[in-house]
């Protein structure tokens, strides 16, 4: 796939914007293996091959797993996963595809059992974050390869 436009030089004020969200999301104190996961769980949902590939290169970086890596679509079967990274999981999925359910009281009150309120509002501007890189990278027409 050919890149349709380059949104970092058609305009920058957007991307830097993008980039000031990256910051508050790395800057929040959330565990960045934690972060990855979460960037690659909803590049998967999103279909976004740009933010895939980018993703699990950084994970891997970080010393994340090529196990838990490749079970990451399959989480829920899968013991690899502590109990605090599963219920961001099941929050990225939900807020991902928010139109379909929601956040469910449960879900949050599961996330709340491992992170407090200021880590649950990062959590959700993490998966937010994700979630408008994935829509700019593929309605832009970006395409893995990601070479950094």
């Amino acid at each position: 796939m050919q890149a349709r436009i380059n949104h970092h030089a058609v305009n920058p004020e957007a991307y830097q914007t993008m980039l000031k969200l990256e910051k508050f999301v790395n800057e929040s104190g959330l565990d960045k293996k934690l972060i990855e996961l979460i960037k690659i769980r909803a590049s998967q949902i999103n279909g976004c091959a740009f933010c895939m590939d980018m993703h699990t290169q950084d994970a891997r970086k970080l010393g994340e797993t090529e196990q838990r890596i490749y079970l990451l679509s399959v989480w829920r079967e899968s013991a690899v996963y502590t109990e605090a990274e599963r219920a961001v999981l099941a929050l990225t999925e939900a807020v991902t595809v928010i139109t379909a359910n929601g956040v469910s009281e449960e879900l949050y009150q599961q996330v709340r059992e491992h992170f407090d309120e200021n880590q649950y509002v990062a959590l959700i501007m993490a998966i937010n974050t994700i979630n408008c890189w994935n829509r700019i990278a593929i309605s832009t027409g970006m395409s893995a390869p990601y070479n950094k």
